[in-house]
């Protein structure tokens, strides 16, 4: 149970993400997902770093962190595949 949780808590880490990321971002429902579980990860393991709960415990800094993570790992997806390019014929 512990792990639906955790994916459903990803998945509103990043749409709160998206929502706070400016401009359109090409990810798909799968890719929000992927980024928000990410980024829980990393939220959950800077607060378990600095003594606030567990890596699996939900709290206050590990969700900001989280939500930040997330933003900034579209940010890093988004340059990746950066902006196509019509091409001219």
């Amino acid at each position: 149970m512990a792990i639906i949780g955790f994916l459903v808590f990803g998945l509103v880490v990043g749409a709160l993400a998206r929502l706070i990321k400016p401009g359109r971002q090409s990810l798909g429902l799968l890719g929000t997902l992927v980024l928000g579980v990410i980024g829980s990860l990393i939220g959950g393991i800077v607060a378990s770093a600095i003594g606030t709960g567990d890596i699996w415990e939900l709290n206050i800094i590990g969700a900001v962190v989280a939500i930040i993570a997330a933003v900034l790992l579209i940010g890093v997806v988004e340059g990746f595949m950066g902006k196509k390019k019509p091409v001219h014929r």
